[in-house]
């Protein structure tokens, strides 16, 4: 999936702008953008919203993906989630209007990784152990947390979305 003549991201050594200790983050999100995109070319829009053995689409997938990395980022900024983004967390995977296309929601990922690395190169790193409330509980966690499940968890999805893409393509 990944260009196979480069050694997986992590192995190309340090980015330069990015903490030493968020490097895992950003090198995580890089090879998860790197395969997104490869699993994702030429995968038919026709097949974006259908699901496999009643798990998520693909569709949900991408969306879901671009979603979350922008709210967890949001959260280790000390910031609540704007309107904005609590009504595309609602809209995740659920039938609307408007007709997506595979390449915009990859874009969409796309920018949202960019923005995130973006992030990870301005953050202080005197304050990754800094306490950051999650939505509106306020549950516990810290900077380097926050961008810790960012990058697992965008790997987890990006592990569902290769399975289905390949049992959908078959």
């Amino acid at each position: 999936m990944a260009n196979n003549t480069l050694p997986e991201v992590w192995l190309r050594g340090p980015l330069k702008d990015t903490p030493a200790l968020l490097q895992p983050v950003a090198h995580a999100l890089l090879q998860a953008r790197e395969e997104l995109n490869a699993l994702m070319l030429n995968f038919p829009d026709a097949l974006l919203w259908e699901k496999v053995a009643g798990m998520a689409s693909p569709g949900f997938h991408l969306q879901h993906l671009a979603g979350v990395l922008d709210r967890l980022f949001t959260y280790a900024r000390g910031e609540a989630l704007t309107e904005q983004q609590l009504n595309y967390l609602q809209g995740e995977g659920k039938p609307t209007t408007k007709t997506y296309t595979v390449l915009e929601l990859v874009e969409n990922f796309n920018d949202q990784v960019n923005a995130a690395l973006q992030q990870l190169g301005k953050e202080d790193g005197n304050r990754l152990t800094d306490f950051r409330g999650v939505g509106r509980a306020q549950l516990p966690s810290t900077v380097i947390g926050l961008y810790t499940h960012s990058a697992e968890h965008t790997m987890r999805h990006l592990g569902q979305l290769i399975v289905t893409v390949a049992v959908l393509k078959n």
